[in-house]
């Protein structure tokens, strides 16, 4: 429990020192497994990354060893939820797609998560949630961006 009484507001120092734990405890309560919280992450970096998405640009954007995201990659090959294809730019270079089961299971991540936004939210206003969602959805875009701009700052 806080030591702020209800009569008080932390002050906003306080409140943004909370926002970096407040991210953490959000991606970890997400999906209902490991093995879903890293199918959701390869799915939507996939689905939502500009151009096209190689194994090397997915390790990049989820913050991982090549390694790592190509038994990743392989994984979601297997399931049926990815494959792989040549670039239409360069057809010398592998790229990665969602298959249509694979976007079936990235619906399914999304329809579940709106589901527990909507019962973790329940004693919110409609007005709190959807400007809480707008927000949330600003920040994500901005954080892309960022992190993209950080990343060629670095190169």
């Amino acid at each position: 429990m806080s030591s702020t009484s209800s009569s008080e507001q932390p002050s906003d120092d306080r409140v943004l020192d909370q926002i970096g734990p407040a991210l953490s405890r959000l991606r970890r309560r997400a999906p209902a497994s490991g093995k879903d919280l890293s199918r959701n992450l390869v799915l939507n970096v996939i689905a939502d990354a500009p151009g096209e998405t190689t194994v090397g640009r997915l390790a990049a954007e989820m913050g991982v060893a090549q390694p790592v995201a190509s038994r990743t990659v392989a994984a979601h090959i297997a399931d049926g939820l990815l494959r792989r294809a040549a670039s239409q730019s360069d057809g010398r270079r592998t790229v990665l797609e969602l298959t249509e089961q694979g976007e079936a299971e990235r619906n399914r991540f999304a329809l579940e998560q709106r589901e527990a936004f909507l019962e973790i939210t329940v004693a919110w206003s409609p007005e709190e949630r959807i400007q809480f969602a707008r927000l949330l959805t600003r920040y994500g875009a901005d954080a892309t961006a960022w992190s993209r701009k950080q990343a060629t700052s670095r190169d």
